[in-house]
């Protein structure tokens, strides 16, 4: 073991020196190498960004959460709008009627949607997300509070000019200030702030849950109106208890809507394993790109590799027959070119993931982008392929070449 530790030590170590001694043919034999680990990890630091993200967004949103609309939700050339737009809308009493008559549901909320313009004093928030929603909301929704108070069915009834208010808004137009108690305007009408929520963070990386404004279902109608696409959300203990209720809700707006046995939905019950489907479609197809981008770079850069091994064997030809005569075995030959292979694919993977640390940090600004310590293993991992693989036949054309024929080399 000792002896093949110090054969390998001897391998490494010739290797090293001459590299040293064509350091700028390295260098730039790396090139290849250094496009193909940065698109590597570039492109795997996104999709693990993305799908933090996309994981964290679904809690947000519950995955113990249906959705009954009047339109579904789907994705693709293949939506055919045309046989949703004339369903009859969802009604806002459908929340009350669905909790009270559903026996898998723990929660029941129903919630319109618009945006505008919130000001305080002379500070405004552009095209905050504004939604009216019925007091359960904040069960079908899981959402916390840091302060104040969500609003009462009395509230509601009354529709009362209050709001809660997301963490970035009360930020934005009160600071450090407390915002319970003070007033806002929206819609014309001033509304008093009764509650802040915790910060959520965004949607996908993209749109921010924390720019919300949440108002009773009633004063909402009031302002904006009751035909803005009105969503019924219906909480269950966990996903198993979802299926069963998913079941039940079909059957229970049939009910509420006078439909015949036979006749088709004129609502959507949907899930978020909607988005998952579409998420991994997309998913898929962006790592499919990425490996065949990945790969031409990885394919160029090997190239690179092993022609610049062709050029150090040749050089190197009186060098190798020196070795050979004075006892060196095909194995140490072969290990010593192989192992110059390797380093200078791992020094191009260096390079390559400290320019992709760069690429991460940069693109983490504008989207999500994610580096664990797993991505840099890979792209050493790859480096180290790609060194054996692409520095095999020089390495082996070496190992194997005649130690006479060598020493006659000039």
């Amino acid at each position: 073991m000792l002896l093949l530790f110090r054969s390998f030590y001897e391998s490494v170590r010739i290797a090293m020196q001459a590299l040293w001694a064509n350091k700028m043919r390295a260098g730039l034999t790396t090139f290849g190498i250094v496009i193909g680990i940065v698109s590597v990890t570039t492109m795997q630091t996104l999709i693990d960004g993305v799908n933090r993200s996309f994981e964290n967004s679904l809690d947000m949103l519950g995955t113990d959460v249906l959705y009954i609309t009047k339109w579904p939700w789907s994705f693709g050339a293949d939506y055919q709008w045309w046989d949703y737009i004339n369903r009859p809308e969802m009604k806002l009493e459908y929340a009350s009627q669905l909790e009270r008559l559903s026996r898998t549901a723990t929660a029941v909320s129903a919630s319109m949607y618009t945006s505008d313009l919130i000001r305080h004093q002379d500070k405004s928030v552009q095209n905050a997300d504004l939604r009216g929603s019925t007091p359960s909301y904040i069960r079908t929704a899981s959402i916390d509070l840091t302060a104040g108070r969500f609003y009462s069915e009395d509230d509601d009834r009354a529709a009362r000019a209050v709001v809660v208010i997301g963490s970035e808004i009360a930020e934005t137009l009160f600071g450090e200030r407390d915002p319970i108690g003070q007033e806002i305007r929206m819609g014309g009408q001033r509304f008093e702030v009764i509650g802040v929520l915790a910060k959520q963070g965004n949607f996908l990386g993209l749109e921010s849950f924390d720019r919300q404004a949440i108002m009773p279902a009633n004063t909402f109608g009031r302002i904006y109106g009751f035909r803005r696409g009105v969503q019924i959300q219906a909480k269950f203990e966990n996903e198993a208890m979802l299926k069963e209720g998913e079941f039940e809700f079909e059957g229970l707006m049939r009910r509420l809507r006078r439909l015949d046995p036979a006749a088709p939905a004129d609502f959507s019950i949907n899930k978020l394993d909607l988005f998952r489907e579409a998420y991994s479609s997309l998913t898929g197809a962006i790592y499919g790109i990425g490996i065949f981008l990945t790969f031409l770079s990885l394919f160029i850069g090997g190239i690179g590799v092993m022609n610049i091994m062709f050029v150090s064997v040749k050089e190197r030809t009186k060098e190798v027959g020196i070795r050979k005569a004075i006892g060196a075995k095909p194995r140490e030959i072969l290990t010593q070119f192989l192992v110059e292979a390797v380093v200078i694919s791992m020094f191009g993977g260096l390079i390559g993931t400290i320019l992709a640390f760069g690429t991460t940090a940069l693109v983490n600004n504008f989207f999500v982008a994610y580096m664990d310590f797993g991505t840099v293993l890979v792209a050493f991992g790859i480096c180290t392929l790609v060194g054996l693989v692409f520095g095999f036949m020089p390495a082996y054309r070496a190992a194997k070449s005649d130690p006479i024929e060598s020493l006659r080399y000039e």
